[in-house]
């Protein structure tokens, strides 16, 4: 379980994840707020999966499309937190070659798809504002489910691709990763490979997936405000601009701290742990919360499964 160098990576067994550098104090304190966050969105996430199943009138593409974040959110972050909070404990804090690759192949796999789900999600809004009457056509049960599949069959080549890349280079110099979880960037750190090419693959596969989903969700948004914007009532602005407020807000979140993580230079590891939970806790959290709050629809749904709690107590 030394730290000593292997000649490749095929005799690599495990490797060390350093996770938060604090003191013994502030590891409780981190393990308690990892633990209270990822009870969060466990409650958050199953929840609204559980008014959307329950709800008939819930039954259109918005909420079918937001199920399936809600369910990407929930298994996402379950990758990660976890084991981070089992590390905050452990003396090795050590993951096994097999559940890094894993754990590297099950993130990027939910975390591609999310990116695609928002994109589908805009364009959801986009037909519904700007083309209410093909809406039911062209969101038909069909195409939604062929939209989410593609989401996810986006997400797993991504990850096949990512995965695949990263774990044919050799881990020589050390099987230390600075990190609280196996991902792409604290993996090359510890390489003793030339990286340019795989770093070069790396930000293209990025590109590839970030830019094409930001401009559906830019263009949707333009062509959102600028039809919202002929409303001559002002309920009907507000209206029309309360069904979106909440994606923007979820958009902002992940996509801030995405771009920070993976579109800047690699210098500062802490700071990249801290985004790096912006997107594995932090948004899986907010998610619910802001679609719930801000959605009179889910309120309802909300207020009516809870009536049918009491008449059965």
């Amino acid at each position: 379980m030394g730290d000593r160098g292997t000649n490749n990576h095929s005799e690599v067994t495990d490797f060390i994840l350093v996770g938060f550098r604090v003191c013994p104090e502030l590891r409780i304190l981190l393990f308690l707020l990892f633990l209270l966050v990822y009870a969060m969105v466990l409650l958050g996430n199953v929840g609204m999966m559980t008014i959307i199943l329950t709800d008939p009138r819930l039954n259109t593409p918005m909420y079918f499309f937001l199920g399936n974040l809600s369910f990407v959110d929930l298994f996402y972050s379950s990758v990660i937190a976890p084991k981070a909070m089992t590390n905050f404990w452990s003396e090795s804090k050590s993951i096994s070659f097999g559940g890094c690759v894993t754990q590297l192949f099950l993130f990027a796999l939910f975390i591609v798809t999310e990116g695609f789900l928002l994109a589908v999600m805009a364009y959801d809004r986009f037909i519904a504002i700007c083309n209410p009457l093909l809406y039911s056509v062209q969101m038909s049960t069909r195409v939604c489910t062929q939209l989410v599949a593609g989401s996810y069959f986006c997400g797993c080549i991504s990850s096949v691709l990512q995965t695949s890349m990263t774990f044919t280079l050799s881990f020589c110099a050390s099987r230390t990763i600075d990190h609280f979880y196996c991902d792409t960037r604290p993996l090359q750190r510890i390489s003793c490979s030339d990286l340019f090419f795989n770093r070069i693959i790396s930000f293209s596969l990025s590109c590839i997936i970030i830019l094409p989903t930001i401009v559906v969700i830019i263009v949707s948004y333009v062509y959102i405000v600028s039809k919202v914007l002929k409303i001559p009532s002002t309920e009907g602005r507000k209206k029309a601009f309360s069904t979106c407020s909440s994606h923007l807000g979820v958009v902002s979140v992940l996509y801030g701290a995405v771009f920070f993580m993976y579109l800047t230079p690699d210098r500062f590891p802490e700071l990249s742990k801290v985004a790096s939970l912006c997107y594995t806790l932090v948004t899986p959290m907010l998610n619910p919360l802001i679609y719930s709050l801000r959605n009179r629809d889910v309120k309802e749904a909300l207020k009516k499964l809870e009536g049918k709690k009491n008449t059965i107590l």
